[in-house]
């Protein structure tokens, strides 16, 4: 379940710093958050996709991951980004 493109073009507009920046962490976290939330979305109505679970779960791993490297390296910009995506962490 790939974003659209034009969904995939907010977000990094939203949290990039130029609208050619896709690699930066910031970019990263928010699109994987974006991926997630439809995912959830996905698995709420189709309860026995076991695939699309294990893909969910290897996504939130990856984010957090990402999250505890931004956390370590900038944490100004670590606080601001959950604060900005309503992450709870």
């Amino acid at each position: 379940m790939a974003l659209a493109k034009d969904t995939k073009q907010d977000v990094i507009q939203r949290f990039g710093l130029d609208p050619q920046d896709t690699g930066s962490t910031r970019v990263q976290v928010a699109l994987l958050t974006t991926r997630i939330n439809e995912l959830s979305g996905h698995l709420r109505n189709h309860k026995k996709d076991h695939h699309g679970r294990r893909g969910l779960l290897v996504m939130v791993g990856r984010r957090k991951r990402l999250l505890a490297y931004l956390e370590k390296t900038d944490y100004d910009a670590y606080k601001a980004l959950i604060a900005e995506l309503g992450l709870r962490r």
